[in-house]
């Protein structure tokens, strides 16, 4: 029998209305401690992704842990994203301990978790394990995570993987969101995101749309 291929894309890509992204614990106690990513690309990560979820309109989570008493106040570059949203503040290491976020996840109701926070190894691999084992489907932004060293990260990734989450970037995500030049409405908010902090590709942007008035789009 021979396969035919047709112009759909495959089930396993996001779209910006079939996940909720949950933003865990990017504040500066726990950012002092991470050393498997520079603290400047870890924020340039965390205001894309923030960014590019709140210009798509995707369902989102912020949670913090010990905010007043020990961890201190969520990156402004991801709160900026989402002005006015009330930040859900926990005493669980794993989100997915912690009741609020729970109703949180139900009262949104999607099959698709998207996670990304500090630390990778801790904050991370809990509810992913959780979420998992509950039936939902699992990504994680492994660039808008970090840990107290490599090593840590990685194991955490792995185990996350070997469990069944699927990896990927904070570009990626944001690229995904779009993923056809073509959808008018969006093309200049997932531009506009990249060049503003999606590092050389960003830059890269920016030269074309001067130099040339370059657009991947024939209808920008």
């Amino acid at each position: 029998m021979t396969l035919q291929a047709t112009a759909t894309p495959g089930a396993r890509l996001l779209e910006p209305t079939d996940h909720t992204l949950i933003m865990i614990d990017f504040q500066s106690q726990m950012a002092f401690a991470t050393k498997s990513i520079d603290a400047s690309l870890l924020r340039t990560n965390a205001a894309l992704v923030a960014n590019g979820a709140a210009g798509f309109g995707v369902s989102t989570i912020l949670t913090t842990v010990a905010e007043k008493s020990f961890s201190g106040p969520m990156f402004s570059e991801v709160t900026d994203a989402f002005p006015g949203k009330t930040l859900l503040d926990r005493t669980s290491m794993n989100t997915w301990e912690d009741q609020a976020v729970i109703a949180e996840v139900n009262a949104i109701g999607k099959k698709r978790i998207v996670l990304a926070g500090l630390w990778t190894s801790v904050c991370i691999v809990g509810p992913a394990l959780s979420a998992l084992d509950q039936g939902f489907e699992v990504y994680v932004i492994t660039d808008a995570c970090g840990d107290v060293s490599t090593e840590a990260h990685e194991r955490a990734v792995t185990r996350m993987v070997q469990a069944g989450a699927q990896p990927m970037t904070s570009l990626q995500y944001l690229l995904e969101l779009q993923r056809d030049w073509a959808r008018g409405e969006t093309y200049d908010l997932t531009t506009g995101v990249a060049r503003q902090f999606g590092g050389a590709y960003g830059l890269g942007i920016t030269y074309a749309k001067t130099m040339f008035g370059a657009s991947e789009s024939h209808a920008a």
